[in-house]
């Protein structure tokens, strides 16, 4: 069994490689390549890599798991730290996530409010929306100050590195590649552009697991990482100073006052990059949604036992299992943009009795059309992360990979529903199969829309449907609702004998987004995420050219912007003048980047309005193009 290497810094990997010499850094790649296969984990905790007989890398993490300083890898050979072994081991170590900036815990203010922001809980690092306190809250967001000199030095870095990486893609986009995005990332990081970072290091990721071919890698999620990446980066750099781009190192907390919240639900949270947990979602009385959460390093074992572990948040004596089906009076709250509590010294909170989703404030989430909540949700895809959308629904079958249901109002569309999570030791990938076995069932369903895929919705919780005969009969302490990644369905909780015949389709029926011409745009630029500009070049020469015949689809379709996008990133890609002694004119991959981002934007808009259409109504009502 092969030992696991710890992960590092994203900057003592980029030094690495960057302290190399341009003839070891060809070498970069295949000296990385499956050398983490002879890693050894020694007694004092240390892990080694045998290059040859005279060199041995030892990694010695820090008390958090992780390489985060550049003495703790180290290699025996004469070029050390300046060689290739060192370099080759860091490289193929995991990347560690970017460590949380330290926050000092509040004082309590005059009337029991913290004055200061707390600290986030759950140690996450993820980015804020903005830089000031805002949403459920209601603080007042300050005026939007200028970028210094140094943020748009680092915001030009960033750029310039993209577009390379973008040029090269997947296949050209190894270590050497990698590397310069990562130096530019924390350059960034250091000049205060944590959102810019953040989007660097998703791309990082992504060029590794393609490269890797690892399991459940998709392309189309690194093109989505690529076009946030020079999207805030090509902002950023000319100048917007909008706090949305920009991001913050933690999640500000800001005072809330006396809040009174009721439990929804919960489900596990498991990341790549190690962590576990769970995240409860609530609702205030005014409907105004918030969340408790606590993850940490740990992943799967953990992600499934943080389900009934305590609350830690003023003193409540809950667990999560209970916080979810019951409730809490917070005095002195303190809570962050996205609505995530915070546990600062000055917070007390007291128990209260749960209320049924037939109950208010959950009742308003099964109130309005899913059509309405979802085109609410695409005019803010920031918010559309961590909202929840409520519906009642009629279990049609499966077909596929999906799950079929139909919103129990007239003239609904079939809904898609897919596991939240799809891990198998989690519980939703099994509940969901268990549903489908009942069709005719009808369902009131908690979930996550997903906005990538038309009309799909990833369910967190189920329960009965008021007053319906064929519904799900659940134990009467799970008020109502089941927890489809922690409460595991069983036959005693589906109501017995048949339901009225639901006629199950030959096929899902068309599909707006994938029938669409828009694929046409979508295949040319994952052509160039996976072979670079090189690989879209060749495409725009080729018989079949993408700039010629092949966008008269999109041009019957009404779609000539999205046609002429696509023709002008083909006509950029291949457009590579020369001197008179052969040399490029013009070898900045700018305006192939700005070309590319152009025709990403405006296909990610035009798949948004797509999805849209078929929230509300039936395939068969969708303008759907031909091929």
């Amino acid at each position: 069994m092969s030992t696991e290497l710890p992960p590092v810094a994203p900057e003592v990997l980029a030094e690495a490689v960057e302290n190399l010499t341009a003839r070891l850094r060809k070498k970069l790649d295949a000296a990385t390549e499956g050398c983490a296969a002879g890693a050894v984990l020694e007694a004092d905790g240390t892990v080694t890599l045998r290059f040859g007989e005279d060199a041995l890398v030892t990694l010695r993490p820090g008390p958090a798991g992780t390489i985060a300083t550049a003495d703790q890898a180290t290699c025996s050979c004469l070029l050390a730290p300046r060689c290739l072994h060192r370099a080759a081991a860091l490289g193929a170590a995991p990347l560690a996530d970017t460590p949380p900036e330290p926050a000092a815990e509040p004082e309590p203010g005059p009337a029991g409010d913290p004055t200061a922001a707390a600290a986030d809980p759950t140690g996450s690092t993820e980015p804020a929306a903005s830089a000031a306190p805002a949403g459920p809250v209601g603080a007042t967001v300050p005026a939007t100050p200028a970028l210094t000199a140094a943020q748009l030095r680092a915001a030009g870095a960033l750029w310039h590195v993209a577009a390379e990486a973008l040029a090269a893609g997947v296949t050209a986009g190894g270590a050497v590649v990698q590397a310069e995005l990562l130096r530019a990332a924390h350059t960034a990081r250091l000049a205060g552009l944590i959102r810019a970072e953040a989007a660097a290091l998703r791309v990082v990721r992504g060029l590794r697991a393609a490269r890797e071919h690892r399991a459940g890698q998709r392309l189309g999620d690194l093109t989505d990482a690529f076009r946030e990446l020079l999207h805030t980066a090509g902002l950023l750099a000319a100048g917007s100073a909008d706090p949305a781009l920009t991001g913050t190192a933690r999640r500000a907390y800001a005072p809330g006052g006396s809040l009174q919240v009721h439990g929804l639900c919960r489900e596990p949270v498991l990341s790549a990059t190690g962590y576990g947990g769970v995240v409860t979602h609530l609702l205030a009385a005014d409907g105004t949604p918030y969340s408790v959460s606590d993850v940490r390093p740990g992943g799967l074992a953990r992600a499934r036992g943080a389900g009934s572990a305590s609350v830690a948040l003023g003193g409540a004596t809950l667990d999560h299992a209970g916080l979810a089906r019951g409730g809490l009076r917070i005095v002195g709250a303190t809570v962050s943009a996205e609505g995530r509590l915070g546990a600062g010294r000055g917070v007390r909170a007291t128990p209260l009795p749960g209320s049924a989703w037939t109950e208010q404030p959950a009742a308003r989430l099964f109130a309005r059309p899913a059509a309405e909540a979802v085109a609410a949700l695409l005019a803010d895809p920031d918010a559309a992360e961590s909202t929840l959308l409520g519906c009642d629904v009629t279990v049609v079958g499966a077909v596929g990979e999906h799950l079929l249901v139909r919103e129990t109002r007239p003239d609904a569309p079939l809904l898609r529903l897919l596991p939240a999570h799809p891990h198998p030791e989690l519980a939703h990938t099994e509940n969901l199969r268990r549903i489908a076995s009942y069709p005719g069932l009808q369902l009131r369903v908690l979930g996550r829309p997903d906005l990538d895929r038309t009309a799909t919705l990833r369910p967190v919780a189920v329960g009965p449907v008021p007053g319906a005969e064929h519904t799900l009969r659940l134990p009467e302490e799970w008020l109502g609702r089941a927890d489809l990644g922690y409460d595991r369905l069983q036959g005693a909780h589906f109501p017995q004998g048949a339901a009225a015949p639901v006629p199950l389709p030959a096929a899902e029926g068309p599909d707006p987004l994938a029938d669409s011409p828009l694929w046409r745009v979508r295949r040319l630029l994952e052509t160039g995420v996976a072979g670079g500009r090189r690989a879209v070049a060749e495409a725009a020469r080729g018989t079949e050219s993408l700039a010629g015949a092949s966008y008269a689809p999109l041009r019957r379709a009404g779609l000539t912007a999205a046609a002429e996008l696509a023709a002008a990133l083909a006509a950029e890609a291949d457009r590579r003048p020369r001197d008179v002694f052969g040399r490029l004119a013009d070898p900045s991959p700018d305006g192939y980047a700005w070309a590319w981002l152009a025709a990403a934007t405006h296909l990610a808009a035009a798949e948004r309005c797509l999805i849209a259409a078929s929230w509300a109504a039936s395939p068969s009502a969708v303008p759907v193009s031909g091929r």
